[in-house]
């Protein structure tokens, strides 16, 4: 039996952590990091399981994103995986919609970093792809993020983008997109 469980960091019990943080070091077969996972807590996570086994996770976190002069409380995906042998099946499709539903009511904008494999999904879902420059708030100031510009993905809600424009995120350790 597959079901799909949404809930807070906080109401995750310490087994059902550790499960989907082993399920996405194997889907991104290694390249999964401490920061990721970090990346990963004190939002709102979709999780997969069939009967007692996690096939699928996804979160959604809150994240300061700067554009057009504001600070966009913004719901940032992250930790997005599938396990392999159950892919196409509808789980991450069934995981975003529970978390666009929670962006859509608590956000301003929606936005996360794709794969090049993932991009596709994102964008049949109405995920927009970020046309302008990224940017990120750091420690020692605003700098540019240019390898991230065509990894950016934005769900428009209730925030007036300029797709052309600046993007700012905020800062934190590992990658800050």
């Amino acid at each position: 039996m597959i079901t799909l469980v949404v809930a807070h960091t906080g109401q995750l019990d310490p087994a059902a952590l550790v499960a989907a943080r082993s399920l996405l070091e194997g889907v991104f077969e290694g390249e999964f990091t401490d920061h990721d996972w970090e990346h990963s807590l004190g939002g709102v996570h979709a999780l997969v399981w069939a009967g007692s086994e996690l096939i699928g996770h996804a979160s959604l976190i809150q994240r300061r994103i700067l554009h057009r002069g504001r600070a966009l409380r913004t719901g940032y995906v992250e930790g997005v995986g599938v396990r392999a042998d159950v892919r196409r099946c509808g789980h991450a499709s069934a995981m975003m919609t529970a978390l666009e539903r929670v962006a859509a009511a608590a956000y301003e904008l929606g936005a996360l970093g794709a794969t090049d494999e993932a991009a596709a999904f994102y964008a049949a879902r109405g995920w927009l792809r970020w046309q302008g420059h990224t940017l990120a708030l750091t420690p020692t100031g605003v700098v540019r993020t240019q390898a991230e510009d065509d990894c950016i993905y934005v769900l428009p809600l209730s925030a007036e983008l300029d797709l052309h424009g600046e993007l700012t995120c905020d800062w934190r350790d590992g990658d800050v997109w």
